[in-house]
C-alpha cells in the first residue's frame, strides 16, 4: 500500500497558495485492507475513505470507461493493480494530475509542473471530453487563477467546444452545475468563468438568456461600454471587487436579462426590461435550482433596480412601495443585498468603477425612516386589523416625506 497526496493540496503548493483541502490516493490496497485500517467508507460511486482521526479522504487508485450521458455516466473499477500513473490520467488538468509522497517526492508523468510554470490550463488526456462537467470546471478554474495569468490551452478549449456540440451538457444534473456555477462566481474574477463559457459556446447552451446580451447595444451616455454583455461581465467583477456574497453576485448577473429582448429596432433603449426580464430570470433560477434567497434577490433586483438609480428621484410613496416590496421591516439583510447589486451596477460600467454611489446611502435612510415609525402608539389609538395596516402606511409615508424634505 502506498498513499500520495494529488490534486488541488499539490497544485496550490507549487502555486504558494494556502492550501485548505488534502486529497490522498492510495495505490496498492483493496476495500476491505481500508475498513480493516479503520477508515470509513463514503460515496455509492467510487471507493473513498475516511481517516477515522483526521476525517481527511482517502480514494482507492482507479479508472474509469464512459458507459452513458452526463456526469454520471462512467463505470469505475478500483483493484490493487491499478498504477498511480493510470489514475492520474483520468484526472482533467495537466495540473491536477500531480502526486507528491510521503517524501515530498514530485511524481508527475503529464507535465503538469511544466504548465505550472506556463500558466497553462491543459487537458491531461482525450478522455477529457467524455465529461461535460470538466467544462464548467476548466472555467472554474480559469477564474480562479487567471489573477496568477493562467490561460487555457487552445486544445482544451477545442475540446470544450466539441462538449458543448455534443449535447453532453444538457445531460448534466442541475446540482452538479449549480454547484459549479456558485463555486466559479466566488471566485475572485467570476466574469473570466462567464466569458470563458462563451468562448467555448456553453453558454448558449446553459444560460443562453445570458449569452443574448452579447452584441445587444445600450445608450452610451449611461453605458460607455454600450454592449450589454460586457456590461454585465463587468458588474460581475465589481460584485467579486467588493466581495458580495453569493446571492448579490446570482442578481448581478441576471439583472438586465430584460435587454436580450429588446426588438432591434428598438435599441438602444430598452423600454420596460426590468418587467420582460422576469421571467427569463425565473426560468434560470428554476433551471439550476438556486437556492431561495438567490432566486428572490434575483427577481427583485432584475425588477427594480432602475428605482435603485433612480432612488434620488423617487415620489415618498413609490419609495414606500420599494420598502414595502423588500419588507425591509423583518427582511433588512434583503434589501442591503439589493442596494448593493444597485451598486455594482453603477459600477459595472466602463470608465465610472470608482463613480460614488449616493443611492446606497439614501436607501438606506429611508428604510431606517420608515422603520422608526412606532407600531405601539398607533395601538393605543385603537387601531386594529386591516385599519392598523393603512394607519403603519400612512405614518410610514409620512416619514418618508419628511426624510426626502431633509435630505433635499
Amino acid at each position: 500500500m502506498q498513499i500520495y497526496k494529488v490534486g488541488g493540496a499539490v497544485r496550490d503548493r507549487l502555486l504558494g497558495i494556502p492550501v485548505t483541502d488534502i486529497d490522498r490516493v492510495v495505490v496498492g490496497a483493496t476495500a476491505e485492507e481500508m475498513l480493516a485500517k479503520g477508515f470509513r467508507p463514503v460515496g455509492a460511486d467510487f471507493p473513498v475513505f475516511l481517516d477515522p482521526k483526521t476525517g481527511e479522504e482517502y480514494a482507492l487508485a482507479r479508472t474509469e470507461r464512459k458507459s452513458g450521458r452526463g456526469y454520471g455516466g462512467f463505470v469505475f473499477h478500483a483493484s490493487p493493480e491499478v498504477t498511480l500513473e493510470e489514475d492520474l490520467i483520468r484526472r482533467d488538468l495537466t495540473i491536477n494530475a500531480i502526486a507528491e509522497d510521503d517524501h515530498g517526492n514530485l511524481i508527475d508523468p503529464y507535465h503538469g509542473q511544466h504548465d505550472i510554470e506556463a500558466r497553462m490550463l491543459r487537458h491531461v488526456s482525450i478522455a477529457f471530453a467524455e465529461d461535460p462537467l470538466r467544462v464548467l470546471r476548466v472555467a472554474r478554474f480559469a477564474a480562479r487563477y487567471a489573477p496568477l495569468g493562467f490561460k487555457i490551452a487552445d486544445e482544451t478549449l477545442e475540446l470544450m467546444r466539441q462538449l458543448s456540440a455534443s449535447g453532453e451538457l444538457e445531460a448534466l444534473t442541475a446540482e452538479r452545475s449549480w454547484k459549479e456555477i456558485s463555486r466559479a462566481l466566488m471566485e475572485n474574477q467570476p466574469q473570466v468563468f462567464i466569458q470563458v463559457l462563451r468562448n467555448c459556446d456553453a453558454l448558449k447552451v446553459l444560460m443562453p438568456e445570458v449569452d443574448a446580451l452579447f452584441g445587444v447595444p445600450q445608450p452610451e451616455a449611461h453605458h460607455p461600454e454600450i454592449d450589454t454583455g460586457a456590461h454585465t461581465l463587468g458588474v460581475l467583477e465589481q460584485s467579486a471587487r467588493f466581495k458580495q456574497p453569493l446571492s448579490v453576485r446570482w442578481a448581478c448577473l441576471l439583472h438586465d436579462l430584460g435587454k436580450g429582448l429588446t426588438p432591434e429596432h428598438e435599441w438602444p433603449r430598452h423600454i420596460a426590461h426590468e418587467h420582460t426580464g422576469l421571467k427569463l430570470i425565473k426560468a434560470v433560477n428554476e433551471r439550476f435550482k438556486a437556492p431561495r434567497d438567490c432566486q428572490e434577490l434575483a427577481l427583485l433586483v432584475g425588477q427594480y433596480h432602475t428605482h435603485g438609480h433612480r432612488a434620488l428621484e423617487l415620489k415618498a410613496s413609490t419609495l414606500l412601495e420599494l420598502l414595502q416590496s423588500f419588507d425591509v421591516y423583518r427582511r433588512p439583510q434583503r434589501f442591503e443585498e439589493f442596494i448593493a447589486a444597485c451598486e455594482m451596477d453603477a459600477r459595472g460600467r466602463k470608465g465610472l468603477e470608482e463613480r460614488s454611489y449616493p443611492q446606497a446611502d439614501y436607501l438606506r435612510g429611508a428604510a431606517a425612516a420608515a422603520r422608526a415609525v412606532a407600531v405601539q402608539p398607533l395601538l393605543e389609538k385603537g387601531f386594529k386589523g386591516p385599519e392598523l395596516g393603512e394607519a403603519i402606511k400612512r405614518e410610514r409615508l409620512r416619514a418618508l416625506k419628511a426624510y426626502k424634505e431633509a435630505t433635499s
